[in-house]
């Protein structure tokens, strides 16, 4: 549909038909060629900022998909990388892409809200998962990357500037959601996958209550709007304690 690799109307269709999980696994072998994928202009310049931060130990991939995050944190890494996600097909895609990466990258098939580790990264990242998780499981969420993390490691993500109201891409987007929502509410399993649930001044808070200290640093790369704020920001969200 996106392209001659990408997926058909029909494969969408079945995806979104599916529970999120296996949707993923239907969807992984060209998930890369899908504007699903975050871009490669956002990964470089997050990585970018990151070489300016560290260098950094050990590095988690939080819902890694098909290993893009994982190219940034081998980037910034020096010890060992982890990967993980609870779609054995996205994963199978990352390892294939990845095989003798440096350092090291494992992958681990798990649920974010259960993340299976001890306090040992120092730092976090994720790119374009947080749709799949409802606003109320935030809260939760935050707190297992924080039980992940050593004293003063980073969570870090980028957050896209989102449309003016009333732009086409704003519709665009209310009615994508909106088309979920009906989706969800008469057909089972769900498919949790929100462009406009995440909301940044909501998003703050939450990683303040999980014992985080929050930082908003722009993306220079990407310019500025008319009313001068970043097109996209960096979270820098460390663990105090």
């Amino acid at each position: 549909m996106f392209s001659p690799e990408g997926p058909t109307l029909r494969e969408l269709a079945v995806q979104a038909l599916s529970s999120v999980e296996r949707g993923y696994d239907l969807l992984a072998p060209k998930f890369d060629h899908t504007p699903f994928r975050t871009p490669d202009s956002v990964l470089d310049a997050v990585a970018e900022a990151l070489e300016r931060m560290g260098p950094f130990d050990a590095g988690l991939d939080l819902c890694c998909g098909t290993g893009a995050g994982i190219d940034v944190l081998t980037r910034v890494c020096r010890h060992h990388v982890a990967g993980i996600d609870f779609s054995a097909g996205m994963l199978a895609v990352a390892r294939e892409r990845t095989p003798k990466a440096e350092p090291p990258v494992s992958y681990v098939r798990a649920d974010a809200r259960a993340l299976p580790f001890a306090p040992a990264f120092d730092l976090a990242v994720s790119f374009g998962a947080f749709g799949h998780f409802l606003p109320r499981e935030l809260p939760g969420l935050f707190a297992q990357v924080h039980s992940v993390l050593r004293p003063g490691g980073a969570f870090v993500f980028p957050v896209v500037a989102p449309p003016r109201p009333g732009s086409w891409a704003y519709w665009m987007l209310w009615g994508f959601d909106a088309v979920m929502r009906v989706r969800n509410a008469v057909w089972r399993p769900p498919f949790v996958m929100y462009y406009r649930a995440f909301r940044l001044g909501e998003v703050v808070p939450d990683l303040e209550r999980a014992g985080f200290s929050v930082a908003l640093e722009p993306l220079p790369e990407f310019g500025r709007r008319r009313d001068g704020s970043p097109r996209v920001r960096m979270i820098v969200a460390r663990r105090l304690t």
